[in-house]
């Protein structure tokens, strides 16, 4: 089994993602990676506000010394921020420590290349394999790598978002920062552009990311919208990667409705090449539908913001994204960057004078079921075992061409996930039911 799942390396901190592992991890990524570069361009290291942040990065960061090249850590920081820095000052690499949307005890450490770009798979699996190599360099004396605290590195990152963005004077804006990443660069950014912010968990602890709160729980956020007349609001994940977005009137927006928003901005601007656009197998038929009405196409990719990334390049696609908020825009970042959508989609409110929910009115959402089952151990076995297989098969024949189902092993946590879209609520909830009793019946063998 792999060690990098789709999104870096995961799992329980000092359990799973040992300081150890982080150490061999920063010895094999720093050799591989710095292949490509000179001993003057250092390593990028940033983090989110996890409790174990600081622990696997002085790992990491004694693993990349140790190899001879030099480190820039530049402390608690959006995952696209380190994307965006290391190409800025044409860093060797760049390393994010953090694991997004997980839950509090989780921690991961994910790669980016010279160019901001995540890593092939075959970067990742040369990485695996020299884990344990005795032949990666491990100079002495004055050839060792030093390491050094720069906060003054996110200003290029902060001031990229200003340039993205639009006069927000007389907007009210409720930030949800999830108690992570974008504490202070997800308000702030909002408010430097004109905005009124009310900020939401937008402090440095670390003990309460992702908590009931951020992109992965919008109650909080809609809560305060509805508390503040005239307010819209964004929440963050953990490592703002990606956003989403409550309307004026207190109703959650999916990332295909900013999706269908950004694009139908670029379209109508001649900057969206192809007049396409990527999202996931997981993307609404709404979506595809709604975009087809402007003559946008909608190209379809596995779920991961990596596989989306992968056909964007691949088919020269400038914009993509996932119903989750993954957002991708490349002309301005080489990943899913939530404070850059946030700033873009603010922006389009501004300048059209409409209201959010105007903008996404033109979205008919089919209804659609994600269940998620648990399965400790050998999730892609049972995903494709035959009776989770049987119990796809008598779903289909049910929905017919009126409905989509998925079942696929998580990249990032141990679960099966399950989803089906179709023209009843209620028909598609009994059929997950029944594809997640198989799966369960398949992991209890």
């Amino acid at each position: 089994m792999s060690l990098f799942g789709t999104d870096g390396v995961r799992g329980v901190a000092n359990r799973d993602l040992t300081p150890e592992l982080a150490f061999k991890l920063g010895r094999a990524g720093a050799t591989v990676l710095a292949a490509r570069a000179s001993l003057e361009h250092p390593i990028v290291v940033g983090r989110d506000t996890r409790a174990s942040g600081t622990m696997l990065e002085a790992a990491i960061v004694a693993g990349i010394t140790s190899t001879g090249r030099n480190v820039i850590s530049v402390g608690v920081i959006p995952t696209p921020g380190v994307a965006r820095i290391t190409t800025a000052i044409e860093a060797a690499a760049g390393v994010m420590i953090s694991a997004s949307h997980n839950p509090i005890d989780d921690n991961g450490i994910k790669f980016f290349g010279p160019d901001g770009f995540k890593l092939s798979d075959e970067e990742e699996d040369t990485i695996e394999r020299l884990l344990d190599s005795e032949t990666l360099p491990r100079p002495i004396g004055l050839d060792v790598g030093m390491a050094k605290v720069s906060r003054g590195l996110i200003d290029r990152y902060f001031f990229s978002l200003l340039e993205a963005g639009t006069e927000l004077s007389g907007m009210t804006v409720v930030v949800d920062a999830a108690f992570g990443a974008a504490f202070e660069v997800g308000p702030n950014v909002v408010r430097r552009l004109g905005a009124t912010v009310i900020p939401l968990n937008a402090e440095d602890d670390g003990s309460r990311i992702n908590v009931g709160c951020g992109a992965t729980d919008l109650r909080p956020l809609i809560q305060s919208v509805r508390a503040n007349a005239g307010s819209i609001g964004v929440a963050f994940d953990g490592d703002a990667d990606r956003a989403m977005f409550v309307d004026e009137r207190g109703n959650a927006l999916s990332g295909d409705h900013v999706m269908l928003i950004l694009a139908r901005e670029m379209h109508r601007a001649g900057e969206l090449p192809g007049a396409a656009v990527v999202g996931t197998v997981m993307s609404n038929v709404g979506l595809e539908r709604a975009l087809a009405s402007t003559g946008i196409a909608l190209e379809r990719a596995a779920v991961g913001d990596r596989y989306v990334l992968e056909r964007m390049r691949v088919a020269n696609r400038r914009f993509g994204g996932e119903q989750s908020g993954h957002i991708i825009d490349l002309t301005r970042n080489t990943t899913g960057d939530g404070p850059l959508t946030a700033v873009m989609l603010l922006g389009i409110v501004a300048r059209s004078g409409k209201k959010l929910s105007e903008l996404a009115a033109d979205l008919t959402v089919f209804p659609q079921v994600l269940v998620n089952v648990r399965v400790e151990n050998g999730k892609e076995r049972i995903a494709g075992s035959p009776g989770v297989a049987s119990a796809v098969a008598l779903a289909e024949r049910e929905l017919g061409a009126d409905g989509r189902i998925l079942v696929r092993p998580s990249g990032t946590e141990p679960l099966v996930r399950v989803m089906l879209e179709g023209p009843e609520q209620g028909q598609i909830d009994r059929l997950a039911g029944a594809i997640a009793e198989a799966i369960r019946e398949a992991a209890a063998r």
